[in-house]
């Protein structure tokens, strides 16, 4: 049981994270579309997903599955697709093969996402049980296990994809890796969820959104929780094609019909969009 100096610790931490939480919110930048919709829960495993720019004949890449591919799953309940599955941890692999047993539209990779093809040292959780583990030792814990990794664009060459329709990346603190090798890459990526592990430097994050927008990526959804940064981009060729077409609205279409803005969390309990 924690003693009362960890405690207070730990409700330190809380509190300073969640100002940063706050204030990172508080400087987005989101041009909402009136098709997104929340995948799941927000607050694990869900997106916010551009429903318009998925279907059956989608490809989607959804990296780290942790003990939770609910996402997954509604993923290709929603639209049909098949997903490519991927998460390195032993213990991921196992859950997978016995949640998707009957779910042959599930494909699962037991590798990481990364900028090369090689092998990465993985460490430690950072509390007893945890399952998901970090390439870059983010929790600053003892190595555990070394495991295969794929560069997105080998996979994607492997696999005979010239486009990924959704690439969902929960990884760890290998988010800036793999998001840095698709834009200089120049791959052609539609959607785009990232989850930005907590805690870091909210500089750090924010240097990665600037090279996505930079690189022609649109920032169209954010959830913000204090310890739960998840950000819904679409790529450059997707502005390309409405462009021609005509801007989409700022607004979408609640279940009811309603129109509503979309709402950037912070430490909210809800995205603003319909599920």
């Amino acid at each position: 049981m924690p003693n009362p100096a960890s405690l207070a610790r730990r409700a330190r931490s809380h509190i300073v994270q969640r100002r940063h939480a706050a204030s990172f919110a508080a400087g987005l930048d989101v041009s909402p579309r009136d098709d997104l919709l929340e995948v799941g829960d927000l607050n694990y495993g869900g997106y916010i997903l551009p429903t318009s720019l998925l279907s059956q004949d989608s490809v989607c890449y959804l990296a780290g599955t942790g003990e939770d591919i609910s996402f997954d799953l509604s993923v290709i309940a929603r639209f049909g697709c098949e997903v490519h599955s991927l998460d390195p941890v032993p213990r991921a692999a196992r859950h997978v093969a016995v949640a998707a047993a009957y779910e042959k539209r599930l494909v699962f990779h037991p590798v990481a996402l990364w900028s090369t093809d090689q092998d990465l040292t993985f460490y430690a959780p950072r509390e007893s049980g945890y399952v998901s583990q970090s390439a870059t030792n983010l929790y600053d814990t003892a190595p555990d296990f070394t495991a295969a990794a794929r560069a997105v664009s080998s996979l994607m060459a492997e696999l005979g994809h010239d486009q990924i329709d959704l690439l969902k990346v929960s990884a760890e603190g290998s988010e800036y890796e793999i998001v840095d090798h698709v834009i200089d890459q120049q791959l052609d990526v539609r959607t785009l969820c990232v989850e930005y592990a907590q805690p870091a430097p909210v500089e750090r994050v924010q240097r990665s959104l600037a090279r996505l927008r930079a690189a022609g990526f649109v920032l169209v959804a954010a959830s913000v929780r204090t310890w739960n940064w998840k950000l819904t981009f679409v790529g450059p060729k997707v502005g390309d094609a409405e462009s021609r077409d005509g801007s989409r609205a700022t607004e979408h279409t609640s279940a009811h019909g309603r129109r509503r803005s979309v709402h950037r969390s912070g430490a909210q309990p809800s995205s603003g969009v319909p599920r």
